[in-house]
């Protein structure tokens, strides 16, 4: 049977992961909490083993309402602050937002980031999607009915976008409550198996000039994917900061991400999205609705 315990973390602890106590917005709320796994563990530097532990940002709108699930996965040796910009964005557009820090792959992990933990992170998502849920039916919790449980997205970037597509699409760790994904600059996670035969609508954005995670990673796995499905190419964008930082490109991002969410979790029409996408010397997009 697999146990969990959920606490909200404050003071310096949540000073790491993000701005708890000052919202970029008014329109938002952010909360830090920390998930408990007390099924699975992981070994400190002095050999003790102790339970997996995910401290996750959550934002969420002041309004009171159901409102969709994001999932957002960072990258290696980051923390879900390096993007608070990007998931305030989609917190006031109108989405929970769930940023886990995975336990050995982000800033400041025990004994420092150790990259082959990746293979466990796509759990890790997916345990932030079960904790979330139930706190959303736990009454009197301040995310109480705050979720529509039917309407979920992962997201990612880097190594969270290896684990996004892995819980997407990997046969191996696919978790079918997921209703799409959004991949930023990501590629397959080795060992994930064969891709699923169907899967939720993709969206991939990618730097032309990355150097980290390849063009040619993205088009490996868009080709696998099932339809529907939209590559958004930056042209001439490196790896992390057109997700952080680097205009024109982060305001692309930003609209391009929240219209396709808009499509697909609350059935807004797709031409928004086409229209975000295509800036003239900044994008190109292949589109396979």
């Amino acid at each position: 049977m697999q146990w969990s315990r959920c606490v909200t973390v404050a003071g310096a602890a949540a000073l790491a992961l993000a701005p708890a106590a000052a919202p970029a917005s008014p329109a938002i709320n952010t909360r830090v909490l920390r998930f408990v796994d007390d099924s699975r563990s992981i070994r400190l530097p002095d050999g003790r083993r102790v339970p997996r532990t995910i401290e996750t940002v959550v934002r969420y709108p002041t309004a009171s309402g159901a409102y969709p699930l994001v999932v957002f996965g960072h990258g290696f040796a980051l923390t879900p602050a390096t993007y608070g910009r990007l998931l305030d964005a989609w917190a006031e557009a109108g989405y929970v937002v769930a940023a886990p820090a995975f336990p050995l792959g982000r800033a400041g992990a025990p004994g420092g980031p150790n990259e082959s933990d990746i293979v466990n992170q796509p759990r890790d998502m997916s345990f932030v999607i079960t904790r979330m849920l139930a706190l959303n039916a736990q009454p009197n919790d301040v995310l109480e009915g705050s979720i529509e449980p039917s309407r979920i997205a992962v997201a990612g970037h880097s190594d969270g976008a290896v684990t996004a597509l892995a819980v997407a699409y990997g046969r191996r760790y696919r978790d079918p409550r997921v209703r799409a994904a959004i991949v930023l600059s990501g590629a397959m996670l080795a060992g994930m198996g064969r891709l699923a035969r169907r899967g939720p609508p993709l969206l991939a954005m990618q730097g032309t000039a990355d150097p980290i995670n390849p063009p040619s990673a993205t088009s490996s796995y868009f080709d696998l994917v099932s339809r529907p499905k939209f590559l958004v190419w930056l042209l001439g964008a490196s790896h992390r900061h057109p997700y952080t930082d680097q205009q024109p490109q982060l305001g692309v991002v930003e609209r391009a991400t929240i219209a396709f969410l808009d499509h697909y979790l609350k059935g807004l029409p797709l031409t928004a999205f086409t229209a975000a996408a295509q800036r003239p010397g900044v994008t190109r997009l292949i589109a396979d609705p």
